[in-house]
Parts: structure tokens; C-alpha cells; sequence
């Protein structure tokens, strides 16, 4: 063979070569939210949590296995859709992501739990709060947040205990998030000796609540309880102005977020409103969620709104389970993931129990005052 010809066989040798070491090299993360639609704000500041993630651990250069390695975030947009939720995640398992954080809403999370788990790709919800997404038996399934039976037991309890809520009204979006939290709150307002005066449903994409207000006007309510999203939140309480309906306004994480005031256009009397997040900070620990936003408001300018922070310790919960591992294939770090204990995030402690669930996930109450979210405290 002549030499040129054997130099040229020898630098296609190495490109092929390079080219794998490099593909090896690139640890492909999915992301999934909601990015269209009406609850866009809320997946794009999800998607900035993750960007945050990624961008931090390539500036710090993360080695796996001895290997240094490079972060690339594949982010799609679910349009809060269970549909579009099963598309997408088939798009990233195609695309064979090591693993996925997300979805945001329990409605498309649950779905896309199925294709994760046929395709053994771990997933971490930020936000899914629907009992029913960690119950379904798959060894790929996780989440950073405490479940609905916490949040809306919780919001029940206070109702009745501290609102002293006589006639209370319960008003869903018939999502697997609304359904389900309102369910939870329910229950736990039974349960304190409380009744439920009316019961109503909407959906999700719904703008005029004249009907089910009305009705609910009638029963002369203290407390009303909505289980679903701040984008149909804030009309209704604009709405339930209008009406001369004067209660409290209860929700889940669902609503809130920093925009329900805007969403709300200028509606809500101080104190008016008070919902539950699904996580929360004390002491020592409020210093890292504080630098967090700081950082955040910095990198993207804007605010955070409810989820980027469990977002981001989605991300590194998982890239410390793949250092750990000593590799980023989902079979190899998938066992040592499910056994994390205590890893300390900007969001609390995250340990998972058998099911993938957070242990003692901690709860926040919020207020609104002057249009800014207020903290009341932190229940567990």
C-alpha cells in the first residue's frame, strides 16, 4: 500500500476514533415543560432551572468514570398536553438521554412515566405532585416535591383549624394535578370536621367562571379552594371580585407562583390568597435559596417563579448519582440514584424512599401582600 494512502487510512482511523470519544463525552439530559400555552411562564422557568444546572456543572468540569465530560440539555415542550407529554418523551428516548428531568404537570408526567421506564431512562419530576405518579411500580420514576396528599391535606387542615372555614367551596381544572390536590384537600377538611358547602369544576383553558361563581355565591362561602393553575387562578379571583364574592382564595403550588398577582390583574386584597408549595427551606438552609434567585434574577433577569430551584437540584441529584456510579448509562447509575440519602440541594435535604418519593418533603404556606408572595411558614 502506498504511504499516502496508509496516512490517509490512518487519519480516518483517528477521526472515527476522536469522533467516538467524543460522543462518549456528551452526557444528553432531557427536559420537558410546558414552554407554549398558557402556563408557558411556568415551563420556561422550569427550562431556566435546568439551563442553570447544565451551564454550572460544564464551567465546573465534571469528570465520570475518569472522564471529563460535557452537559447537553435537550429541552421539548409538552404544551402541558398528556398527548404531546408521551410524544416527547418518546422524542428523548430516542434520542438516548442518559435521563430526564421533568415533566411539570402530573396530567402529562404519569404518561411519560411509562415510555421512561420501557426505555429504562430514569425521570425526576420537579413539580408532579399526583400521588398516582410514583405508584405505578417503575424503578425509573422519581420526584423532588412532597405529593398531594401532603400539600392538600395540609391546605384542608388549615382551612379548617386556622381559616375557621365554615362553608367551604372546592372548585378543579379536572386535571390529574387539579383533580387530584383538590380530592386531597377535601378529604382532609372532612376529616377536621369541616364540610363542603359546594363542589365545582372547570378546566383548565376555561376564561369565564360566571356559572360556577354564581353558584358558588350562593352558598355564602369563607374558604374557596381551587385545584389547578395560576392562569385560570387569576381570572377567577378577578371574577369572584366582580361577583362581590369577599372569601379566601386557597390552591396548591399550582397557583403559587409570583405572576398570580398579574394574572389576577390587580384583584386581590391583601392576605386574600394563600397556597401551598410543595417544598420549602428553614434556618441555614434559606441562605442557599436565597443565592439561588439572586443567581437566577442575574442569569435570565427575570424571577423565579415556583419550580426552577427543584429544577435544578433535579439535575445535580442526578449527575452526582452518575459521578457516584462512576457512569452516565442509566442501568449503571439508576441503583445508586434511587439509593440517594440526604443530599443537600438549595431546595432542603432530597432522600428517596422505596417508591422514588421524597422523604419528610417539607410543605410552604405563602400569602400575598402588595402584590408580592410573602412566606407564612413551613409545615412538614
Amino acid at each position: 500500500m502506498h504511504f499516502a494512502q496508509r496516512s490517509l487510512m490512518s487519519v480516518a482511523v483517528l477521526a472515527a476514533l476522536g469522533s467516538t470519544a467524543f460522543a462518549q463525552e456528551v452526557v444528553k439530559i432531557g427536559h420537558v415543560g410546558p414552554t407554549s400555552g398558557g402556563i408557558a411562564h411556568l415551563g420556561k422557568d422550569n427550562e431556566m432551572g435546568a439551563r442553570m444546572a447544565i451551564d454550572e456543572l460544564n464551567a465546573k468540569g465534571v469528570t465520570i468514570g475518569g472522564k471529563k465530560v460535557k452537559f447537553e440539555l435537550l429541552a421539548e415542550d409538552d404544551a402541558g398536553d398528556p398527548k404531546q407529554g408521551t410524544a416527547v418523551a418518546q422524542k428523548l428516548a430516542d434520542a438516548k438521554v442518559m435521563g430526564v428531568v421533568g415533566h411539570l404537570n402530573s396530567g402529562t408526567s404519569i404518561p411519560a412515566s411509562k415510555v421512561y421506564s420501557d426505555a429504562g431512562i430514569p425521570q425526576i419530576s420537579p413539580s408532579a405532585t399526583n400521588p398516582k405518579f410514583t405508584r405505578n411500580g417503575y424503578k425509573t420514576t422519581f420526584r423532588v416535591v412532597a405529593d398531594d396528599v401532603h400539600l392538600g391535606g395540609t391546605l384542608g387542615r388549615y382551612a379548617v383549624n386556622e381559616l375557621k372555614g365554615k362553608s367551604i367551596a372546592v372548585i378543579d381544572d379536572r386535571t390529574a394535578y387539579g383533580q387530584g390536590v383538590a380530592e386531597e384537600f377535601e378529604k382532609a377538611v372532612k376529616a377536621a370536621g369541616g364540610s363542603i358547602a359546594e363542589r365545582q369544576f372547570t378546566t383548565d383553558k376555561a376564561t369565564d367562571f360566571t356559572a360556577i361563581l354564581t353558584a358558588v355565591k350562593s352558598k355564602k362561602p369563607d374558604v374557596v379552594f381551587y385545584g389547578g393553575m395560576d392562569a385560570v387562578a387569576g381570572p377567577m379571583i378577578r371574577q369572584m371580585k366582580q361577583l362581590g364574592i369577599n372569601a379566601k382564595f386557597m390552591g396548591g403550588d399550582g397557583i403559587c407562583s409570583s405572576e398570580l398577582p398579574k394574572l389576577a390583574a390587580g384583584s386581590m386584597a391583601d392576605g386574600q390568597v394563600i397556597c401551598a408549595e410543595a417544598g420549602g427551606v428553614e434556618g441555614k438552609q434559606k441562605v442557599g435559596m436565597d443565592k439561588f434567585k439572586a443567581d437566577f434574577k442575574k442569569k435570565f433577569n427575570v424571577d423565579v417563579q415556583i419550580y426552577a430551584p427543584y429544577v435544578y437540584d433535579a439535575v445535580n441529584v442526578m449527575v452526582a448519582a452518575m459521578v457516584k456510579a462512576g457512569s452516565a448509562e442509566p442501568a449503571k447509575y439508576l441503583p445508586v440514584l434511587a439509593k440517594t440519602t440526604n443530599y443537600h440541594g438549595v431546595t432542603g435535604d432530597i432522600t428517596f424512599d422505596e417508591k422514588g418519593d421524597i422523604k419528610n418533603g417539607a410543605l410552604t404556606l405563602f400569602t400575598y401582600k402588595g402584590e408580592k408572595r410573602e412566606e407564612m411558614k413551613v409545615v412538614r
